[in-house]
């Protein structure tokens, strides 16, 4: 998978500025939480190298990152969940679900 990994503040504003050309996709996954670690191997399991073209992948360890995590819930508008997909376009959040509700269907019908 040719994911991009969220570790800085700044990539924020890289996010919006992207996302107007091309949908980007947030997923938040906690390191400690079996839920997490379900979520996102069904969408590793299910993600085709062509989704790439669809939408621009962010994976966000928020365990080492809460930081951006809470940032994220400020710029976008989304209550912090985990594990958590946010769909960002034209700079603004469109699409968020979380635990069981992340289904890469749903995800790749919205982007």
């Amino acid at each position: 998978m040719d994911w991009n990994i969220l570790e800085n503040l700044s990539q924020l504003e890289e996010i919006k500025q992207k996302s107007g050309e091309k949908p980007v996709l947030i997923f938040k996954h906690s390191t400690r939480c079996s839920i997490s670690g379900m979520a996102w191997n069904r969408l590793k399991r299910n993600w085709k190298k062509e989704d790439s073209e669809k939408v621009t992948p962010y994976f966000l360890d928020l365990i080492r990152h809460r930081e951006i995590s809470n940032q994220i819930e400020k710029e976008f508008s989304v209550y912090h969940e985990s594990p958590q997909v946010i769909i960002v376009k034209s700079g603004k959040a469109v699409y968020d679900n979380s635990h069981m509700g992340i289904s890469y269907a749903d995800i790749m019908g919205r982007v």
